[in-house]
């Protein structure tokens, strides 16, 4: 197939090499030309140092070269752009095209999830989402992964997987979008809270007990917004909350744990070099939409709190193991 990547970055990048590995025609789009002439210059992504790309992968800054006779248009820029990103290609996309989204976010403002984002600037299109624990720093470098690929029409899902899947990267179909897209959001959230953990130099029992209650409030919220149970407890859940929240290469992680600390949020911004950390700005969309939905959501609110209402590491987690005692159900 002919494969077009909207986005540069580390992971868009991983799935251009897993998709020219598989025998595909693969270009990505570089917001920048300066990005495109530097990764052509050098072979390699600077969000991914130390992966040598073929020279047969295109990288460019021309949108419409990059789409031009697209069959699968793999969207990985991150959430809080996807919709302006979208507008500027809309002429350019093929209704045809399957849309495979691989952000993890929630919009703010409209609280929409990226599926939604799509309908509602482009109208009705093919459309599936490639989500679970899969860093790209692993990936690209042919570490075993598995994802989930998730669309309402079966069809859809299985040429995601046809097209993905390899000896070391095995994917996974489901029609849940809704909890896939959910899952894939808010696991990033907690990650900045299992950061905060690691930051205050707190123990194995607090991450565990965090990771655990963590998935249990993605799993109530995201069964309220029409999600399943049961994929919260699959790849798009529990298997991306606990990569995101243990590893190195988590860039939400990370964020929290320097919070953890006593660094700033802006100090901390301004030192990832343009990386996105979807959990900073998915923290306002998650603990609004919880509140629309009627669900309690205490670690989202804490993270919130956190970010930006000044609350200390410490008084947030105090007032959560200071909760009113209740049921594990709850």
């Amino acid at each position: 197939m002919k494969i077009a990547v909207l986005g540069d970055g580390g992971w868009g990048t991983a799935l251009a090499v897993l998709f020219h590995g598989n025998g595909h025609h693969v270009s990505v789009w570089c917001r920048r030309n300066e990005m495109a002439e530097i990764i052509i210059k050098n072979g390699e992504n600077p969000h991914l140092p130390g992966v040598k790309l073929s020279p047969e992968i295109c990288f460019l800054h021309d949108g419409e070269k990059v789409l031009s006779s697209a069959e699968m248009v793999i969207l990985a820029v991150p959430s809080q752009y996807m919709r302006g990103t979208l507008k500027s290609f809309s002429g350019l996309l093929d209704p045809t095209a399957l849309l495979v989204n691989v952000a993890k976010g929630i919009e703010n403002n409209t609280l929409l999830r990226m599926e939604e984002v799509i309908q509602e600037t482009l109208g009705p299109r093919p459309y599936a989402v490639l989500s679970g624990p899969s860093h790209a720093e692993e990936s690209a470098r042919e570490v075993p992964t598995a994802a989930a690929a998730a669309a309402r029409d079966p069809e859809w899902a299985k040429k995601v997987q046809q097209a993905a899947m390899n000896r070391f990267f095995r994917v996974y179909t489901t029609d849940d979008v809704t909890g896939v897209e959910t899952g894939g959001s808010l696991k990033n959230v907690m990650a900045i809270a299992a950061g905060i953990v690691d930051g205050m130099g707190l123990g194995d029992n607090t991450k565990a007990a965090l990771i655990t209650r963590g998935i249990a409030e993605m799993s109530r919220l995201g069964c309220a917004l029409g999600g399943r149970r049961d994929t919260f407890a699959g790849l798009s859940g529990i298997g991306d909350m606990i990569v995101t929240c243990t590893s190195r290469h988590s860039r939400n992680r990370h964020v929290g744990e320097e919070l953890g600390k006593g660094k700033s949020l802006d100090e901390i911004i301004s030192s990832m070099n343009g990386s996105v950390a979807e959990g900073v700005r998915t923290a306002l969309s998650a603990s609004d939409l919880a509140r629309k939905a009627g669900v309690e959501t205490p670690v989202i609110e804490a993270v919130r709190k956190v970010l930006y209402e000044n609350l200390s590491p410490r008084e947030a987690l105090w007032s959560l193991m200071t909760r009113s005692a209740k049921d594990e159900r709850e």
